[in-house]
């Protein structure tokens, strides 16, 4: 009768491995989900998610049938004091046509500063028709204490929008980077009188 209910017992070392497997399987799973997330949204815009680099400003044919409007919104990230808005809150485009948009900073305090600006768009659909030629987005941006600057940011909206898209959001959070600023850009606020 021994004999029969150990042979009926599973075999607790086969099953503590495939539980340690399976629990690294996991932890491995979580650590690739971040990049994997990252590259699902720059692939489909899901999140808003913008590409961070420019596009070349292409002869696009404007349909002037139609208008989107595109506003803009500013905040900054905790820690960073720095003064930053759009010079317009909103404006009405063509799909196709080229615009610029220029955002004011301030550094008001007493320290040179480093920041970074990171966009998003809504819908988040929007944001695979919207392609920045130039953007201070793409770099870090050093500022001297107590200056003031006009970042460029140049874009068109791809003729192909959806026509149920009539209105998009750009939000920009601005970011303190000036702990892990590039060399690059320290040597910038060095140089700038």
């Amino acid at each position: 009768m021994a004999d029969s209910q150990q042979s009926q017992r599973p075999d607790n070392s086969k099953i503590v491995k495939r539980l340690l497997l399976t629990v690294a399987g996991m932890f491995a799973f979580g650590f690739a989900l971040v990049p994997l997330y990252d590259v699902f949204c720059e692939v489909t815009g899901f999140n808003g998610r913008t590409k961070n680099e420019a596009v070349a400003a292409t002869h696009q044919t404007v349909d002037k049938s139609r208008t989107v409007n595109v506003q803009f919104i500013t905040r900054n990230a905790k820690g960073i004091p720095w003064k930053f808005e759009p010079s317009v809150k909103q404006v009405r485009v063509h799909p196709g046509e080229v615009r610029v948009v220029n955002f004011l900073a301030g550094n008001p305090t007493s320290g040179d500063m480093v920041a970074q600006a990171i966009p998003s768009v809504a819908p988040a659909e929007a944001s695979l028709y919207l392609n920045k030629v130039e953007c201070f987005c793409f770099n870090q941006q050093p500022l001297k204490a107590g200056d003031n600057t006009e970042m460029p940011m140049q874009f068109y909206l791809d003729p192909e929008i959806p026509d149920h898209i009539t209105t998009l959001t750009l939000s920009y959070t601005l970011y303190d980077m000036t702990a892990d600023a590039t060399a690059e850009t320290l040597a910038q606020l060095q140089t700038t009188e």
